[in-house]
């Protein structure tokens, strides 16, 4: 495992010294460094080794991420720098022109496509709910059911302040602090940010997601199938759904619900990966300990969850192919939506 390591660092460095473009050290980064990379691979390994060699592999691993890491930044540095001097060298200014008028701004899309779907569920009768973005772990995963054995709670995925305070994962945790002030029957939703340690053509560390609950009396999963029916009929015009079988810690039954892809019609092309359908969403039954958990009784109201990320949707509804354009300010692509 030490001569794999060594060779993994020298391999690193090689195409670390000969990366020319921010596109290329960003695909490095991922490839050794990122959630699915080569580091990530080793790391998994140590549970089948003995308690006395974890620590020698971990030190040797930590010590190659930190290589590897050093090297980056160094090359990412000076690529700016070299794309700087070229943008200096290549991009004029001539003062003489005359002023340009000032355009008025523009909704950003992300902004858009979040009031659009609020306003759907206002709608149908859901209240709109907000939360911290900085939120206790036991709120944000202990109240949802989610145990600490979960992947989701290692400092791969998720951003700790403290031991005991993170950047929010979800936006569930606006449902629990709802659940705990008021009384069923409700409906609500709860757009917002959320923060997770990932980036990549279809991850931003930061990005928005909405969230609905509904509980009540004799809420059942038919309940769920007709009000998402009803909300992807009013987003994206008539069109066939599917829920698929899933699991998630909080809802139990779980799915996850597609619809048919917006731009081939079920027949299959590169945006679904030539299966006809696209994923949306996820969805399902609270799970009773998350009742439970906030003061209601499992025998006598149950309810249904739903959540789904806002820059999917707005990806759909606008042909967009790459998640961080969003984020990347490039009026170009901004001025689009005015």
């Amino acid at each position: 495992m030490k001569e794999r390591l060594s060779t993994l660092k020298d391999s690193a460095k090689d195409s670390i010294l000969n990366a020319n473009t921010l596109q290329e050290i960003d695909e490095i980064r991922v490839k050794y460094l990122g959630k699915k990379g080569e580091l990530t691979e080793i790391s998994k390994s140590m549970r089948n080794l003995s308690p006395e060699e974890r620590p020698v592999l971990g030190a040797l691993i930590n010590e190659a991420r930190e290589v590897i890491s050093e090297l980056l930044e160094n090359r990412l540095a000076e690529v700016k720098a070299i794309v700087k001097a070229e943008q200096l060298a290549t991009e004029t200014i001539d003062i003489t022109l005359p002023g340009r008028k000032i355009e008025m701004g523009g909704i950003h899309p992300i902004t858009e496509t979040t009031n659009f779907l609020k306003g759907i569920f206002v709608d149908m009768g859901f209240d709109v709910a907000e939360g911290p973005e900085i939120e206790l772990t036991s709120i944000n995963f202990d109240a949802l059911n989610i145990p600490e054995s979960h992947p989701s709670r290692d400092l791969q995925d998720t951003f700790y302040m403290s031991e005991n305070v993170v950047l929010r994962t979800h936006t569930s945790p606006v449902q629990v602090r709802y659940m705990s002030k008021n009384k069923p029957p409700f409906r609500m939703v709860c757009p917002g940010k959320v923060y997770r340690n990932d980036y990549d053509i279809s991850h931003t560390p930061m990005f928005h997601q909405m969230e609905g609950l509904m509980v009540g009396e004799n809420i059942s999963f038919a309940n769920l199938k007709a009000i998402l029916t009803e909300f992807v009929t009013k987003v994206f015009g008539k069109t066939n759904v599917r829920f698929r079988p899933h699991f998630f810690p909080f809802t139990e039954p779980s799915a996850e619900m597609d619809v048919e892809c917006v731009i081939c019609k079920g027949k299959g092309c590169r945006l679904c990966k030539d299966s006809g359908w696209l994923e949306i969403m996820g969805c399902g039954m609270v799970d009773p300990e998350v009742l439970k958990a906030v003061g209601y009784d499992p025998e006598e109201v149950t309810g249904f969850a739903f959540g789904m990320g806002i820059e999917r949707i707005t990806m759909l509804r606008h042909g967009i192919d790459d998640l961080r354009a969003f984020f990347e300010n490039d009026i170009r692509f901004l001025k689009q939506f005015k």
